[in-house]
């Protein structure tokens, strides 16, 4: 049996599901996506998306707090992240995909080194692997004018999650020098944690030129703590001073409108870490928190190449109560509410290559044989 089936959303590739962090909430990147659905089978596609943040707007809750900037006293997060990503598609139903992110982030900040009365901004960086990420598709629907696909996957603990680097301090008289210590949470390129991955993908075709798209992931972290120290005291608490391996979540939902060789795309985002797993304990320290962003998009295909770039805009950032916050607000009868900066954008640009004889413009219509 054959149908015609009109190409949505050709993105998911070049736009892996979870940004790879932006600012101190650490939301890593998450997902290859689910590549490869207009190929036929046995076809192998590669890709690779670069990506780049600038985070340096504290928050509590959802209020901004403009006195850090003013004062200057602001974390500054600067994130330089590239997401190798392959396919194989297997059948008409079955798609494989991997992801490996390699980064490179830089970190300002006054607090970690002389501290905040000090005026004196100092850096840290981390770079390398982060955590790989392996999944399987299945294609649920698949009709003409609708087509949901599901995927399951694993995240390995690929990424070093105890990366170090030289934070700058002050003896008794004044002289400075260097203390090698674990760098912040959002620069650690892992989390330490194996974690099982569920993912959704969802094309409605309105006509040759109007599609609607909507995609999500929850990342399951069941690992407790990793076991790293920061250099915050755990008081009471325990294992307050350690990081935590946390869950993950992602969804997008927006439209597309086809053009030629060219796709334009414009929807909306939400991305973040809950404040509890839904397995396993959630102790240790982690920001919680979401962002919500208006994602406009464009695309171009030739042959067997697609470009695309795209630019999520930040329209409410919410630093959520961790666990510590509410076991510290109970203990102190005060209220304790953590900050973390956000970015106002990201600019991700992505590019991937089909290895099949004869490709087609994926915003088109294509003949795709069922089994």
């Amino acid at each position: 049996m054959k149908l015609r089936f009109t190409i949505v959303c050709a993105s998911i590739f070049l736009l892996p599901a979870f940004a790879w962090s932006q600012g101190c909430v650490a939301v890593r990147n998450m997902a290859p996506g689910a590549v490869g659905f207009s190929n036929p089978p046995k076809t192998w596609q590669i890709g690779m998306n670069y990506r780049y943040f600038h985070s340096y707007k504290h928050f509590v809750g959802s209020e901004e707090q403009k006195q850090r900037e003013e004062e200057g006293t602001n974390v500054i997060n600067n994130d330089n992240s590239i997401i190798l990503a392959g396919n194989y598609t297997l059948s008409n139903r079955w798609s494989f995909a991997a992801a490996i992110p390699l980064l490179y982030i830089d970190r300002s900040s006054l607090y970690e080194h002389y501290g905040n009365s000090s005026g004196q901004r100092f850096h840290t960086q981390s770079m390398g692997l982060g955590d790989m990420r392996l999944l399987g598709y299945y294609t649920l629907v698949n009709k003409p004018t609708l087509r949901l696909i599901t995927g399951m996957g694993i995240k390995l603990p690929t990424g070093n999650y105890a990366y170090k680097d030289d934070f700058h301090k002050l003896d008794a008289n004044g002289n400075d020098y260097t203390v090698r210590n674990y760098v912040d949470q959002s620069l650690q390129p892992g989390d330490g944690g194996t974690g099982a991955i569920i993912e959704y993908n969802l094309f409605k075709i309105f006509s040759e030129k109007w599609a609607l798209y909507s995609n999500g992931s929850y990342l399951f972290n069941p690992r407790n703590t990793n076991g790293i120290k920061r250099s915050a005291n755990a008081g009471t608490i325990p294992l307050s001073n350690e990081f935590s391996v946390a869950d993950q979540f992602f969804a997008r939902l927006g439209g597309q409108y086809m053009l030629g060789h060219f796709a334009f795309a414009m929807g909306g985002r939400i991305e973040g870490i809950p404040s509890k797993d839904l397995i396993g304990s959630s102790d240790g320290f982690r920001r919680p928190g979401y962002i919500v962003s208006v994602e406009p998009s464009i695309y171009y295909s030739h042959g067997n190449h697609l470009i695309g770039l795209n630019t999520p805009i930040a329209l409410l950032r919410n630093r959520t109560q961790s666990q510590i916050d509410k076991a510290r607000s109970a203990e102190t009868g005060v209220n304790v509410h953590g900050d973390a900066a956000f970015a106002d954008y990201l600019v991700s640009v992505g590019y991937s290559y089909t290895f099949a004889k004869k490709a087609s413009n994926p915003f088109g219509k294509q003949e795709v044989e069922l089994h």
